[in-house]
């Protein structure tokens, strides 16, 4: 699988806006991941819709998804 360069850039320019929007995100993700993921930590995302539905789901991280959140953070460094 190939990726395309010009895709990166429009994906790095599109999280630029989104982290833009929502300033607040990145200190939350760098305070989770340096204190809190590990194996066996159990994450829940709850989502509420504006007409007031919410949906909630959770996991438990595994050791080989440590390894590729790894990887993503590593990616993550290497586009910004």
């Amino acid at each position: 699988m190939s990726v395309n360069p010009m895709k990166i850039f429009q994906l790095k320019g599109l999280w630029d806006r989104f982290i833009s929007n929502h300033p607040k995100l990145p200190k939350f993700a760098q305070a989770v991941t340096q204190n809190a993921v590990r194996e066996g930590t159990v994450i829940e995302i709850s989502v509420t819709t504006a007409e007031g539905q919410n949906y909630i789901s959770n996991f438990r991280i595994t050791a080989e998804d440590m390894e590729l959140l790894e990887e993503a953070v590593q990616l993550m460094k290497e586009i910004q």
